[in-house]
């Protein structure tokens, strides 16, 4: 029976991917009909990232009332209801709406399932469940070029994306019995009470992991807004060019957490984040060296394979270093501040581009990774509390 429900999340994953590059693939068809500034799409993500955040904060209480199956059935069926909502949209407010249950859809489902399969399965099945992820999000943006190219409109995109996610809720349901078989119902999950956000940040490490998660989500998050603009303006790539060679982190950090479901049977969660880290250490440098253009793009995918086991060690490491009773609280914390990053850094990064240029953006990366190794060292110098 764990195997099969091992299949659905697995499943679950994929989906939870589907909707997370929509937006950018659908928005240069989307403002033009909605007669809005193209600078816009800023707005509903923001609204998506708030509605992320506040859920993750939220992720505890509702698994501990819950239990993961049903927080993971509910929030995937209001993420169904949000899509279906954003391909009947006609207006800008309506979209603004709608994106307030897609981001509360996202929020507990990424801090429940990952908490789950941290406490229940190995590092190799969290670094391939998050492979599966970048499938999903990989795959969004095809489902939105074939309704365009389609002549079908983004809305049908959106309408595609929702199906598959109401096809997941209804698969979801059935397996609730299977989340309560395996020990993973409200009444197995554990009797300690949920703790606040003030307690989680008390415990010892709490600070350092959730720093370590803010610096990780913000340099992949800048790196994949900002590669393109960086081709294009610092190395003089045709703009059409250089999306596509941006691409080129997508692939590193898809195929990186493939091969790191293999790596984890020999190495512990902390040596494959080192390991991680490291190589995007070696991506930086090879933005910041003087080589030819082939260097710099090996440089963009080394940056990808080095962020591929990062998420998911981190995650799976969360239960050794705060125990299983505590895990579910910090990964919801973790899970916030992996949006606060994403929020915050890259708008960040474009301000200072703006006064110094395109090529800041390897310093700033490396800025970002040195706090990250900072913190994570620190982390592991408390050890295991």
């Amino acid at each position: 029976m764990i195997q099969l429900l091992l299949a659905v999340i697995y499943l679950s994953f994929i989906s939870l991917g589907l909707p997370d590059s929509l937006l950018g693939a659908a928005w240069p068809s989307m403002y033009g009909t909605l007669h809005v500034p193209i600078s816009w799409a800023g707005i509903i993500s923001m609204i998506i990232a708030v509605g992320t955040i506040l859920s993750s904060l939220q992720s505890d209480r509702l698994t501990k009332r819950l239990g993961t199956g049903k927080v993971t059935a509910i929030s995937v069926g209001m993420t169904a209801a949000a899509l279906m909502g954003f391909s009947i949209s006609r207006s800008f407010w309506m979209l603004c709406l709608w994106a307030v249950p897609y981001g509360l859809g996202a929020g507990s489902v990424d801090a429940a399932l990952n908490n789950y399969v941290a406490l229940h399965y190995t590092s190799r099945h969290m670094s391939w469940l998050h492979c599966m992820w970048g499938l999903g999000a990989t795959a969004g943006p095809y489902v939105m070029g074939y309704a365009l190219t389609g002549g079908q409109g983004w809305g049908m995109g959106y309408r595609y994306i929702s199906l598959l996610q109401i096809v997941l809720t209804a698969v979801l349901v059935v397996s609730l019995p299977l989340w309560k078989s395996t020990g993973t119902g409200p009444e197995t999950e554990t009797d300690a009470r949920p703790l606040s956000l003030r307690e989680i940040v008390a415990i010892p490490g709490a600070k350092e992991i959730m720093v370590t998660f803010f610096c990780y989500c913000a340099l992949e998050q800048t790196a994949i807004l900002w590669a393109s603009s960086y081709l294009n303006l610092h190395k003089g790539l045709p703009a059409e060019t250089a999306a596509g060679y941006a691409g080129l982190f997508f692939i590193g950090i898809t195929t990186g957490r493939f091969l790191s479901g293999f790596l984890t049977m020999k190495l512990s969660d902390s040596r494959m984040i080192r390991l991680g880290q490291g190589l995007i250490g070696v991506g930086i440098a090879a933005l910041l060296l003087p080589l030819p253009l082939y260097g710099t793009l090996a440089g963009l995918a080394i940056i990808g394979l080095g962020c591929a086991p990062i998420y998911p060690c981190v995650i799976h490491s969360t239960p050794y270093h705060f125990g299983p009773d505590r895990s579910q609280a910090v990964i919801g914390v973790e899970m916030a501040s992996a949006y606060v990053g994403t929020c915050l850094m890259p708008p960040l990064y474009g301000l200072l581009a703006g006064w110094f240029g395109p090529v800041l953006l390897p310093v700033y990366l490396l800025a970002i990774l040195a706090l990250m190794i900072l913190m994570h060292e620190t982390l592991l110098r408390r050890g295991k509390k």
